[in-house]
Order: structure tokens, then sequence, then C-alpha cells
């Protein structure tokens, strides 16, 4: 089939009330949508876009034709998916609201902390700790830095990296996923506590890790980065970046359930930064709705991105907090599910303060005369 479709969310309503019933929610999140932009690309190329509400959805999907007509009834289901918590261990955690992923890099080059976790395991384990009270969900540990230029690590290093971090945060009774592309280190990091297996190459990197992930029955983070190497940011080349990121996205996913990882265990990131020009990651943040269409969890990970620096008179990683709140507040506003931010406390505030704004909004209309 050379034609796809997909249906962008492009308008928004503070709550089902303010459209009469005329929205719907996106992913499960406190984020609703009125109008849709029905788009469908041939060869590549974009060769209709039709407008549409929400109460004409179910007419304008019958009149497509029939190799784009299952394709489209299946993304207005995923559009409104309800996901389930994540459990992890003895924690869950729901997604029904925006939940913080706190960053853990125990790496020698990290862009943003310098490697200053490495060699201390006491401030690696105070860091985390101070994540955990600030009111993150879970903590994210990593042990191979992933910027571009960013030399390979040996994996027995990565292991000596994470495994003891991994055990203290699991002793601590907390959640945590690991951030690697290597089956050795998956299975020693769930062996260790881990709970959630993120991966910035979605599972390519190694072809034992779609039959280990599969096999642990564990969440996994598949992530979109252009690379299928050990750069991964390399082979950057888009007709449209972001029809071309959620196709990508879409085949990883159904190849994660061919191999028999359970469609519900699957999260989606379409990896701001990775292999992206600042042009091609501001689409993408503008277009984060659309991915609610591949009926996963959407994780957003922009803390303190390069694009930040380069809007922002190059701004080092440090001074990029205004920069990552406001990147935050635009994943939420799109219905991200889970953010994985350096900045915990300052997040987190902001993730409530949003709650408060779109509680308010629930219960408005309540208020006003019949």
């Amino acid at each position: 089939m050379t034609r796809s479709f997909y249906i962008r969310p492009i308008a928004f309503a503070d709550s089902p009330q303010s459209e009469e019933g005329e929205a719907v929610r996106l992913g499960g999140a406190m984020v609703w949508a009125s109008r849709f932009a029905l788009i469908v690309r041939d060869r590549g190329k974009v060769v209709s876009r039709e407008r549409v509400g929400a109460s004409g959805m179910a007419e304008a999907l019958a009149r497509l034709p029939g190799d784009l007509a299952g394709e489209g009834a299946a993304q207005w289901a995923a559009l409104r998916q309800i996901h389930a918590p994540l459990r992890c261990g003895e924690r869950v955690i729901r997604l029904d609201q925006p939940q913080v992923m706190g960053i853990l890099n125990v790496t020698p080059d990290s862009f943003s902390d310098g490697g200053r976790f490495l060699d201390d395991p006491e401030a690696a384990h105070g860091h985390a700790a101070a994540m955990l009270e600030a009111g993150a969900a879970l903590i994210d540990v990593g042990g191979e830095s992933t910027r571009p230029g960013a030399a390979a690590v040996w994996e027995g290093d990565e292991l000596k990296r994470v495994v003891p971090a991994i055990e203290r945060l699991a002793a601590m009774g907390a959640a945590v996923s690991v951030d690697t592309r290597r089956p050795a280190v998956m299975e020693a990091a769930l062996d260790a506590g881990a709970h959630i297996l993120n991966d910035v190459s979605a599972l390519r990197h190694d072809p034992r890790s779609l039959g280990l992930a599969a096999s642990a029955q564990v969440p996994v983070v598949l992530m979109h980065a252009p690379g299928d190497g050990e750069d991964l940011h390399a082979n950057a080349a888009y007709a449209d970046v972001v029809l071309d990121v959620f196709d990508w996205l879409k085949a990883r996913r159904d190849a994660a359930i061919a191999a028999g990882i359970a469609r519900e265990a699957i999260i989606l990131d379409p990896g701001i930064g990775f292999g992206k020009s600042v042009a091609d990651n501001l689409a993408l943040m503008n277009a984060l709705p659309l991915f609610h269409a591949l009926g996963a969890p959407l994780l957003v990970g922009v803390s303190r991105k390069r694009m930040i620096g380069a809007l922002s008179n190059e701004a080092p990683a440090h001074q990029r907090l205004g920069g990552s709140l406001t990147l935050a507040v635009r994943a939420m506003d799109a219905g991200a599910h889970l953010l994985r931010v350096h900045d915990v406390a300052e997040t987190v505030q902001a993730v409530r303060v949003w709650r408060g704004l779109r509680d308010a909004a629930l219960t408005d209309f309540a208020q006003m005369p019949v």
C-alpha cells in the first residue's frame, strides 16, 4: 500500500463541557480535542487534508476508500484509548495525569551533569532520593551518553555503572527504568530491580533485545532515532518529519507486538533531539497530539536539550530551565503521559499548577446557571 492515513488533532478544549460534548479525551489524559485534520499521503507526499469535528468523524471515516478505512477506524479508537497504569513492583503509576521521570546519568560525559554521579555513589543516591522526594514517579538510570558525538560504551562499563545504582533505588522502593540499548544490560538491570526498559534505539541495536523484552513482560519505551548503528543521530532525512516519525514509530510498535511484546506494555517517544534539526524538533512538539493515534502512552524528553540553547542565545545546559519548563507544559497540553526531566522539583511544581488549571476547567461549567 503506497497510501497512508493520519488523524491529527488541531483544536482543543479546556473541558468536554465547553464544547457541549463535542470533544474527545486524548489518550486518557486531561486533554480534549474537538477538531481534527484527516490527512492522506501517497508515496510520501500529502495529497489531501480535510478538517472534521468530533461529531462528524464517523461519517468522514465511512467515506474513506477501502485501503484506508481500517487504519482510520483504528486511529480514531486509539486517540480515545484510556491507558492502564504502569505497574512497577509495588508501585503503580497512573497515566490519567502527567508523571515526572527523573534522570540519573551515571556517565562520565553527560551533556547535563558532566559526570558528577559516576564515581560518587553517595551523591548519585542522594540525588535520586531528592528527585523522589520532590515528586518524581520514577527514576531513569542511564550508563551511556547518547548526545551527538558521544563515544560508544563497552558493555562491561555500562553494567558497572547502572547495576549498583538500580540496586540501591530498588532497595528504596523506587520505580526504576533503565536507559540502555544492550540486552545484557537490560537483563542485569531487571535482575537488579528495574521495572521498565527505555531503549533509545527502539530495540533495534541488538537482535536479541526484542525477544528479551517480550519474555520479561515489562513496559518498554520505544524511541525514534534515525541512526541504526552506533550513531543514533545519523541518516536523518525526512520528507515530512512529523509524519515520517509517526510511520517509523508505528512500524516499531508493530514489530514489538509481532515479537510478543504486549501492546499495553509499549510506550512511545518521538525522540526530540535525536537526528533532528531545531525546526524538526519544533514541528514534532507542535504535532505531539497526533501520536495518540498510535494507541500507546507518550513519553517526551526535552529537558535541557540543545534546541533550547539554540533558541536562547546558546544558553549552556545548566541554564535551560525556563525553556525546559516551557516545553514540558507544551507536552502536557498535548496529553503527554511521562515527562523525562533533569529538574524534577521545578517540573513537578509546573505539573501541579497545570493540573490545578485543568481541574478548575472541568468544574467551571458546572457552576454556570442553566
